[in-house]
């Protein structure tokens, strides 16, 4: 046999299992001895390959136990003792012999860490409680990282300089074809002041009410800082409480972006300031740098915006004014700001302010900065500041576009009021030069050939409100705000809410009644040919059979504007003759929360929506002219829908800034429902209140409306391109409140159908002189036929097409004929739930009651005079919440 294929022999030991079976179960107790120590020579079979030693023929021999053993060792941290065997060397578990085995069972101490964790000399938890010297050391490393920081942090920064922050630029507004509209800013009205020109009243003002310890602080208020941290950590605001010294370097950054980096960099530069500037020095910065509103940045601007004088000559009554404005200009400018915010109303501006004015005067006496005679005399009477100024280039409507177009990057960016007005935009909106000349232009026409306030007294205070959108986008085109701001008219009557809406509301009401049905069809829409009763004086009922009822328990009666018997009618015949009892009963039975998701689904938003009662249907509701116009719209759009929007673009320093593209069109309500609505709007043109419109000889939809004893009128209409509505009514100019326009234009009532549609006949006739005269799509015919309760059984022919002549009018003589009187506000409208709907209304915009101009809105249709009794929602403008979309209506 070959030498290559002999079999080795075997070892005696039985290997390896037999070495471990010795180690473990030798009677005496004692382990086998390794391999190697009975010199035989079957001993040394396989021992080159895992130590050296004097054995074998490699002078090699494994450590005993072998690598399970060595690794149970090594685990062990070699901290147990092996076999009772010692070599020669003194090494306790080896073999006799002078060589070191480098097997794995080697127990000599490891490497010492530079970070003993887990600590290796310990057990069980003790392992993972960091030792005293690893604490105490990375205490002493962060305390000396946060030195470095700190350090390096104020060696970076540099003290602002209050110059700096007065170079205030223009912000530049565009038409949508990219000319040149306007460049207004706030450069003019800014001139910093030393400290001796600032009066010490002023100094003691804002100290007394925003810094006690402005003296004696270090500049910086730790606990406020950490509570900015913790807020805008959970994504809320920063909270106030500032020092004096921390507002001055807050006012100097261009950027007001809510950062932790911004706000340690804040803290870094007031310690600096802190301790390199006096505190005059800043006080004076301060003072220099702060926002007043109505574009006056520093107190000489200040002085001059609201009293017409140099800051030098305040009186100390003066300075707790102004002082009072530091708290927010929005909320403490007596001549309001409810373009801004609906809550900052003159009213409550002026009552927000003579409180913040007393309560300063109050402080600067308790901490002794005013004697007593100077406390009283400055007590005595509240200096009211003056009015607002039309700055150079807002005039005309450009001061309500750069008004609206301002609310509108507000609403769309983090840019702040203050830091906007500090200028350098460049603005590109949506509006259309000729659009906006032509719709000012019809407004003046009309009110210069109905309107003479110098020959009747009902003629004064008349106002109109008025805006143009294009369907299928939101684009803001025109709109109409006012007199201007140099005839000392500063709401925007386009974008202002407190104007209830009156019939123009209904065809949300119908569109409702179409989508969800009633509670009798069991959610199929019903169709415009259900008819309901058009009487004059009728209970409204609930699902469940049972009467509306007045707070005396005694029953509630919707009225219409005559009383003329209609009987049974189509809800398409009682919106061309603008019935309300019809659509009153029809809001209850499809359900007024769908009438509302309707309205809002179009565009209307939720904050001018009045209660949800009965008269909810009728237009008690309180939306802006923009907000009507985007919401007819809609129908306009075959129920599409686009928020109205009037920038496209804002750039700063040639940086174009995000937010401002075209706003999502969206589903809004199904298309043949808002094509059903656009052919009975076709009809009230036809052959309804609105026939004054026909004269525009285009194809087109719309609405009259007119509200509580005649205090305002409504006209909004569409064609495929274009929606406009037109607001008119008259206004208190003290208290805003509305006033009825019984009288005005020499006529015993003004209607929806009469000078609002002949000023929107006159606009739109130039707006859409070059285009074609586009067809709605074709309505289908939608839902059942589902009448009210009492109606007769429908005859075998219904005739859908609109007449092609007027309609029979209810009656060809005045209602003033008529011998029985409408029930009283106060027989009509105490709702039981403790709503107030008397006919004077009330000053909350929540009134419900009485009935619109039923019956016509005063279409050229020989019709009953208007007795007016409408639920009187908003009859003080101003209530109505614009927040949101803005173009909210804001109030005014």
């Amino acid at each position: 046999m070959s030498e290559h294929r002999r079999k080795p022999p075997q070892p005696q030991g039985g290997g390896r299992a037999a070495a471990r079976r010795g180690q473990s179960g030798s009677p005496s107790g004692r382990r086998a001895a390794p391999r190697g120590a009975t010199e035989s020579p079957t001993d040394s079979y396989g021992s080159s390959s895992y130590g050296s030693g004097p054995n074998g023929p490699g002078g090699e021999e494994r450590a005993y136990g072998g690598r399970a053993e060595a690794r149970r060792a090594a685990q062990r941290g070699g901290r147990r003792r092996g076999p009772d065997t010692e070599g020669p060397g003194g090494r306790r578990g080896g073999p006799a012999g002078p060589g070191r085995g480098r097997g794995r069972a080697s127990t000599a101490p490891g490497k010492k860490r530079l970070i003993d964790y887990p600590r290796a000399e310990k057990y069980g938890w003790r392992r993972w409680v960091p030792s005293w010297k690893l604490t105490s050391g990375l205490f002493i490393g962060f305390v000396g990282s946060l030195v470095a920081m700190v350090g390096v942090g104020y060696a970076m920064v540099s003290i602002p300089n209050e110059n700096d922050a007065a170079k205030s630029q223009n912000n530049v507004y565009y038409w949508a074809d990219g000319k040149q509209m306007v460049a207004t800013g706030t450069g003019v009205n800014r001139q910093n002041v030393s400290i001796d020109q600032i009066p010490e009243a002023m100094q003691w003002a804002v100290i007394s009410a925003e810094n006690k310890s402005f003296y004696q602080d270090s500049g910086v208020d730790p606990m406020g800082i950490a509570r900015a941290v913790v807020n805008m950590a959970r994504g809320g605001q920063t909270q106030g409480g500032s020092t004096i010294t921390q507002q001055y370097v807050k006012n100097t950054y261009l950027s007001q972006q809510q950062t932790l980096t911004r706000k340690f960099k804040e803290m870094f530069i007031s310690i600096k300031v802190g301790t390199k500037l006096k505190k005059k020095q800043i006080l004076q910065g301060y003072l220099n740098t702060s926002y007043f509103g109505r574009g006056a940045y520093g107190i000489q601007a200040a002085a001059q915006t609201y009293y017409g004088k140099n800051a030098v000559d305040l009186t100390p009554s003066e300075c707790a004014v102004l002082a009072a404005l530091l708290k927010g200009p929005t909320y403490f400018d007596p001549a309001g700001n409810a373009d801004l915010d609906p809550t900052a109303t003159q009213k409550a501006n002026t009552q927000r302010s003579q409180e913040r004015w007393k309560w300063i005067l109050e402080q600067m006496h308790n901490d002794h900065h005013l004697t007593d005679a100077q406390y009283v005399t400055a007590t005595k009477k509240y200096p009211v500041p003056q009015g607002r100024k039309a700055t150079k280039g807002m005039t005309g409507q450009i001061s309500y576009l750069v008004d609206t177009a301002k609310k509108y990057v507000l609403a769309h960016s983090d840019i702040t009021e203050a830091q906007f007005d500090q200028g350098g935009y460049q603005i590109r909106t949506t509006f259309d030069k000729k659009k906006v000349n032509e719709l000012t232009a019809a407004v003046k026409k009309i009110q210069k050939q109905r309107i003479d306030p110098k020959r009747r007294d009902l003629d004064k205070y008349v106002q109109f409100g008025a805006a143009s959108v294009t369907p299928e986008d939101g684009a803001i085109v025109a709109l109409y705000g006012g007199d201007g701001y140099e005839n000392g008219h500063f709401t925007n009557n386009a974008d202002t809410s407190g104007v209830p809406v009156g019939s123009t509301w209904k065809p949300f009401v119908l569109a409702a009644a179409m989508e969800y049905g009633t509670y009798k069809s069991d959610g199929q829409g019903i169709s415009p040919l259900s008819k309901y009763n058009g009487n004059d004086h009728l209970k409204v009922t609930r699902p469940d059979g049972s009467p509306f009822l007045n707070k005396d328990n005694s029953v509630f009666y919707q009225n219409n504007e005559s009383h003329y018997k209609w009987g049974y009618i189509s809800l398409r015949k009682a919106m061309e003759q603008s019935v309300n009892t019809p659509f009153v009963q029809l809001g209850v039975d499809v359900g007024l929360t769908h009438v509302r998701d309707v309205a809002q689904a179009s565009g209307i938003l939720k904050d001018s929506f009045s209660t949800l009662n009965p008269s909810f249907a009728i237009g008690t509701s309180t939306p802006s002219a923009i907000r009507m116009a985007d919401a007819y719209a809609t129908f306009a759009a075959s129920g599409k829908h686009a928020d109205p929007y009037s920038v496209t673009e804002v750039k700063k320093d040639g940086v174009d800034l995000q937010g401002f593209s075209k706003p999502q069109v969206t589903p809004a309500i199904p298309a043949n429902v808002a094509n059903n609505v656009t052919d009975v709007l076709q009809n009230v043109i036809q052959n309804g209140t609105g026939q004054n419109a026909k004269a525009l000889g285009r194809t087109a939809a719309g609405k009259t409306g007119t509200t509580d004893s005649n205090k305002s009128a409504w006209f909004v209409g569409y064609t495929r391109t274009l929606s406009t509505s037109v607001a008119m009514f008259r206004e208190n100019p003290k208290d805003h409140e509305l006033l009825s326009m019984n009288g005005t234009a020499g006529v015993p009532s003004i209607h929806g159908g009469d000078i609002p549609t002949s000023v929107w006949t006159e606009y739109m006739r130039a707006a859409l002189r070059s285009q074609n005269d586009l067809p709605f799509p074709e309505a289908t015919p939608i839902g059942n036929v589902e009448d009210e309760a009492g109606a007769p059984s429908p005859t075998p022919s219904v005739t859908i097409t609109p007449s092609p002549t007027p309609s029979t009018s209810p009656s060809p003589t005045p209602s003033a004929t008529a011998t029985s009187p409408s029930p009283s506000a106060s027989d009509t409208c105490q709702w039981s739930w403790g709503n107030d709907c008397s006919g004077n209304g009330n000053t909350n915009g929540n009134g419900n009651g009485g009935t619109d101009t039923g019956g016509t809105d005063g279409g050229t249709v020989p019709t009953p005079t208007p007795t007016d009794t409408t639920g009187t929602a908003g009859t003080t403008r101003g209530n109505g919440n614009g927040n949101g979309g803005i173009f909210g209506g804001q109030n005014g």
